[in-house]
């Protein structure tokens, strides 16, 4: 037996018994806890992403001990870092997957040598392709998970200076909400939405210079994208009302830029009632516009 194989089967035994001894009370540790072991009992995933486990492991041992008054937050910073353990665990193996592929290319390359070498040269990389995009997707869902966990924590601790626990929780909860219905929105556009950030008013998306066409307000057909996206958003979260800024340049005033991203909402079918458009200052290449959208 491995050296990896015993230290998993000791940590899953170790589980277990933490389980047990705390199920009378905490059954959010045993739930996490149960998880963590899930990914030690599996072979295929014992040996990977032994740091991010160790996190998690070190992390729900803080909610152990936790007092009452600081047992939310440890308990959702403990969430995440199982989250980010079980993404972690899952990017690995899309790697090692993608090690396996990258060997099957080798091989179907060496009988293409011999056999349709032209068809067998466009599997291999389809295949290749194919893997390569797995394992992108899975290091970006562990590295959103890591941001939103790095987010989530600053902005807890912010809220709970000035309004305490209950305003942090709610926020919490709004920025949740914002990510399900970004992701609603771009399942069904089929676009991508600006980037976007929290500040005090609201969720703020800002819009690039190649949004318009050079020197007008006219949308380009990356702005067309990026509102038929936010379009679809403002639909997923229809009590939302959008203010848009519009920053103009030498050629273009602001409000024409703000006035053409509202009519284009308004036609995608956001009513316009719920759509406010104003100038604001100079822009540049990284700002020609942005749309804050009020919950």
């Amino acid at each position: 037996m491995s050296r990896y194989a015993q230290q998993a089967l000791l940590l899953a035994a170790l589980l277990a018994f933490s389980a047990a001894s705390l199920a009378a009370e905490r059954p959010e540790v045993i739930q996490l806890n149960q998880r963590l072991a899930a990914l030690q009992m599996d072979p295929d995933q014992a040996e990977a992403a032994a740091f991010e486990k160790l996190q998690a492991q070190q992390a729900i041992g803080v909610l152990v001990k936790a007092r009452s008054r600081d047992r939310d937050g440890a308990l959702y910073i403990a969430q995440r870092r199982v989250e980010i353990a079980e993404t972690a665990v899952r990017t690995q193996l899309a790697r090692r997957e993608v090690n396996r592929l990258d060997r099957t290319r080798s091989e179907l390359l060496v009988e293409a040598s011999r056999r349709e070498a032209e068809r067998a040269r466009q599997e291999a990389e389809r295949l290749r392709v194919q893997a390569q995009i797995q394992a992108e997707d899975a290091e970006r869902l562990r590295m959103e998970a890591e941001a939103e966990l790095l987010a989530r924590q600053d902005v807890e601790q912010a809220l709970s200076k000035v309004t305490g626990q209950q305003t942090a929780r709610l926020s919490a909860a709004r920025q949740k909400e914002a990510q399900l219905a970004r992701q609603e929105a771009e399942l069904m556009s089929g676009a991508k939405l600006p980037a976007s950030r929290f500040d005090n008013r609201g969720e703020v998306f800002t819009l690039a210079a190649d949004t318009f066409e050079a020197g007008s307000a006219t949308l380009s057909a990356a702005g067309q994208s990026r509102v038929s996206a936010l379009a679809a958003y403002l639909q997923a979260v229809p009590k939302a009302k959008a203010r848009v800024e519009g920053y103009g340049d030498a050629q273009t005033p602001g409000q024409r830029r703000a006035d053409a991203i509202r009519e284009a909402l308004a036609a995608a079918g956001v009513g316009k009632a719920r759509i406010q458009a104003v100038a604001k200052g100079d822009g540049s290449r990284a700002r020609a516009a942005e749309v804050l959208v009020i919950q």
